[in-house]
């Protein structure tokens, strides 16, 4: 297959032996071909990441670079700026498309029929591939991978990545608002207590006119009313309910086996979820997400352990999210499991 890239002085270079790979979330160019074109002096944008092969080995970064990409013939010619992951390592290709190119050109590829199809002004452009040398270069590419994962060591990426973030600013949330908690003796770890309403705060949206809902207090027996108190104290000293006196809705525990043979409590939301629209926001596709941390160095994890109790609850539905127990009345400061629309937020 060849494509053409636009140098930086606007010349077109055509480039063969193109390999196109749906599994990856990055276009790569390899140095030897940035050489060959005269752009390896270009500037390049650095880059602290490193990417590993099917092979299993690491593959250390020279950075990235954007340049304008067409494929298609002479009549129908498609156009994308395109940002190119730059490595240094042999390789049979010149060139690896991955999903992020292949997604802006709308293109269908087909290895069956060695063709990628994309559509460009109302009509479909159509590019072949050559099937005896893609079986040629993709056996060479393995061999060389298979080779270079025997002879790295994995560990090389840690270290490099570990001095990378020493030479930068790299910001990190300050100890006092982390929630020390010891795992094993004499070996503690750092837990986020929550987030800033700035950044994220749940709000359940009552439609006007909503007829506030106070259920009838049910009674469960003395063994699981001390489930309810021991389940209660532990949200109440994380913080994560306050009592309150007057609610405006009121909602029952209700006690749900684990599969561990303990109960966990939940809150009986039904009649507060009828009073606000349901947000239909879509949950993101797997490859979106891969693709979305393909040039991050760090990767972040929301601590949803027991519960949504991160991220706050609007201070005015707060009376809202209420429960009633055998030892009194709280309200909920934090997003509760059971709520609506607590997984679009």
């Amino acid at each position: 297959m060849m494509l053409s890239l636009f140098k930086p002085e606007w010349l077109i270079t055509d480039v063969l032996r193109v390999f196109v790979d749906n599994g990856s979330s990055v276009n790569v160019i390899f140095k030897e071909a940035l050489v060959q074109m005269d752009l390896h002096e270009y500037r390049l944008e650095a880059v602290e990441t490193a990417l590993f092969g099917f092979a299993g080995h690491v593959v250390y970064l020279e950075g990235e670079i954007t340049l304008p990409l067409t494929l298609g013939t002479e009549d129908l010619r498609k156009t994308v700026v395109t940002i190119f992951t730059v490595v240094d390592a042999p390789s049979s290709y010149n060139i690896i498309l991955g999903r992020p190119t292949m997604n802006e050109m709308r293109a269908v590829a087909s290895t069956y029929h060695q063709k990628i199809k994309f559509p460009v002004r109302g009509q479909v452009e159509e590019v072949k591939g050559d099937q005896p040398s893609s079986r040629k270069y993709y056996g060479e590419t393995v061999r060389v991978d298979q080779k270079k994962a025997r002879r790295e060591d994995k560990g090389k990426v840690v270290k490099r990545v570990e001095e990378a973030a020493k030479e930068r600013e790299v910001h990190f949330v300050a100890e006092e608002e982390q929630e020390a908690l010891e795992i094993e003796p004499g070996k503690h770890i750092r837990e986020l207590a929550g987030i800033l309403p700035q950044v994220a705060e749940h709000k359940l949206n009552i439609l006007p006119g909503s007829r506030p809902m106070k259920q009838k207090k049910r009674y469960f027996g003395p063994e699981k009313d001390k489930v309810i108190d021991e389940q209660v104290g532990e949200l109440l000293r994380a913080g994560h309910i306050w009592e309150v006196q007057f609610p405006t809705w009121l909602s029952n525990v209700v006690l749900v086996p684990k599969a561990t043979g303990k109960w966990r409590m939940c809150v009986d939301f039904r009649d507060l979820n009828k009073a606000y629209p349901k947000d239909c926001y879509p949950l993101p596709q797997i490859d979106q997400l891969v693709d979305s941390t393909s040039r991050c160095e760090l990767l972040s994890f929301l601590d949803a352990y027991q519960g949504y109790h991160q991220i706050p609850l609007a201070h005015e539905d707060q009376d809202k999210a209420s429960f009633i127990t055998s030892g009194g009345t709280f309200c909920y400061v934090v997003m509760p499991f059971g709520l609506k629309n607590a997984g679009a937020t």
